[in-house]
């Protein structure tokens, strides 16, 4: 029996709001997990970490539970190139444009155009119809994200926007969009774990040229910090989160699902004020709640 077949997350009693609720917290810890790593470990060596051993825990868990494997090459290629957009050239195109001086404000302004993007593709990529109501809550929510962001804008030093690293950011983002609408297209009835773990075989790929072109392979293995961040990354993000997002991906719209994300930017300050004081205005506080409004209005029913 598969995964999908005997988590908890797919069971009918459990609505996918709960889930929604666990998720957004979940996937906003990326935010801070990435400044607490970043000085004791290169960007992309990180990931590559992460996204091995994720794999290898998740291949672990199938091979005892007996959860089938995709059973063609297609399946083989549907799952990579999901993981190669999800997770290697979103979180790669991220985590190495801020690297590489973008400012941090600007990436997760570029990041939170997701769910806008997202909307516009479901109905000629995938048939979904976005009703006016959805559309409404999709613009409230890109409403609340930026003001959420608006504060950190300033925050990048005076020099001008580095363009290579904002053509990267974009790429990342253009990246989780094209993803989860090709995992709702292509990932039907596929197991969750052992299609997960294909999916960072995939993001593995690009990662790994990366790391050729760019970096030195640098992890700081004396650093509790990133010990700390690379293990809360595999199990509570890496797992955790991506098996949450593909759940939510399989049960409702794209569209829908995508504007979750609008909630992000704002526990993200939530958390970054709580872990590392860093301010949290009135008006990211105000962001925060007309993102949640957006959200309700978009996921309502």
């Amino acid at each position: 029996m598969s995964i999908a077949e005997t988590t908890t997350a797919q069971r009918p009693g459990i609505p996918s709001a709960a889930l929604a609720a666990l998720f957004v917290p979940l996937w906003s810890t990326g935010f801070v997990t990435a400044r607490l790593v970043a000085p004791h470990a290169e960007p992309l060596t990180f990931l590559g970490l992460r996204f091995a051993a994720a794999g290898i825990v998740l291949a672990a868990y199938a091979f005892f539970a007996g959860a089938p494997w995709p059973r063609s090459a297609r399946a083989w290629s549907d799952a990579m190139i999901a993981g190669m957009l999800i997770h290697g050239l979103y979180l790669g195109g991220v985590f190495w444009a801020v690297a590489h001086g973008l400012p941090s404000g600007i990436s997760a302004l570029i990041a939170g155009l997701q769910p806008l993007f997202t909307g516009l593709l479901s109905k000629p990529l995938l048939g979904e119809d976005v009703s006016p109501r959805r559309a409404l809550g999709i613009a409230i929510g890109a409403l609340g994200a930026g003001l959420t962001l608006l504060p950190k804008l300033g925050t990048g030093g005076n020099g001008g926007i580095p363009i290579l690293p904002l053509l990267v950011c974009t790429a990342g983002m253009a990246g989780i969009t094209l993803g989860t609408i090709w995992q709702k297209s292509r990932g039907r009835g596929a197991d969750l774990a052992t299609n997960t773990a294909a999916q960072y075989a995939g993001a593995l790929i690009p990662i790994a040229l990366g790391i050729v072109l760019t970096e030195q392979g640098r992890f700081d293995v004396t650093s509790l910090p990133g010990w700390v961040g690379l293990l809360w990354s595999i199990f509570g993000m890496s797992i955790g989160a991506i098996l949450l997002l593909m759940v939510l991906i399989r049960r409702g719209a794209v569209a829908q699902v995508a504007s979750l994300l609008y909630l992000v930017p704002g526990v993200s300050a939530l958390m970054a004020w709580a872990m590392f004081g860093e301010a949290l205005t009135l008006v990211q506080a105000a962001g925060l709640v007309v993102a949640a409004l957006g959200v309700a209005v978009a996921n309502k029913g």
